[in-house]
């Protein structure tokens, strides 16, 4: 890491360093991507049968009392393969896919499951969110101000100057996303999903005086 000094006066001087915090979090919410895709040669029964089996996946999920459902994709499209340079019509494809957003993480599994068996025959993808992320992060940059002056300190060890404890200035950098885990659904009993922590990140750049 470089060290940039800048001249204050007859006796004082600044030092410019970065710091970064990264603290654990744990997820205690869980955001599901799922739904149902049908397809056919005529588009009317097509829908037809994706309302039928998506009216079922939602009564399933109502009756495990999840309720926060939203629709994220509804699409039509035709179905083509082509041979010999010519096209064939194949029908239609219908997709309803819904994002459902429930409290804790212990029932990923319970609601995947119950979607499958009541319709759903397409999984997007799991998340598992952190709801209060912001304490999180400000837990991390708290960490990444101490790691620039710890830094400061040992520079300032170094070459025999006392450093000012308190920062001359302090800007905040941008927030490093914490990462989004993606788990595809497995068949079993109950389908295991595990959440793990997840890391939030900060950094800022300080400026130090020592004298």
């Amino acid at each position: 890491m470089a060290v940039y000094y800048q001249q204050r006066g007859p006796v004082q001087n600044s030092m410019i360093l970065n710091g970064t915090g990264v603290v654990d979090a744990i997820p205690d919410a869980t955001v599901i991507r799922l739904g149902v895709e049908t397809t056919g040669e005529r588009l009317e029964e097509v829908q037809d049968e994706n309302a039928r089996l998506a009216q079922s996946l939602l009564q399933a999920l109502n009756q495990l009392g999840i309720t926060n459902i939203r629709t994220v994709q509804y699409s039509i499209n035709r179905l083509f393969d082509f041979q010999a340079d010519e096209r064939i019509d194949r029908g239609y494809s219908v997709r309803n896919i819904f994002e459902i957003r429930a409290p804790g993480i212990d029932q990923a599994g319970i609601i995947i499951d119950a979607a499958v068996n009541n319709g759903a025959n397409v999984v997007d993808f799991i998340d598992f969110d952190v709801t209060n992320a912001e304490s999180y992060y400000h837990a991390a940059l708290n960490l990444a101000t101490r790691s620039a002056y710890r830094k400061a300190v040992s520079i300032g060890d170094d070459l025999g100057v006392n450093v000012n404890p308190i920062p001359l200035r302090i800007t905040e950098n941008t927030a490093v996303p914490f990462p989004v885990n993606t788990f595809l659904a497995r068949e079993g009993t109950i389908t295991p999903i595990e959440p793990g922590a997840r890391q939030i990140s900060a950094s800022v750049t300080a400026e130090f005086l020592f004298y």
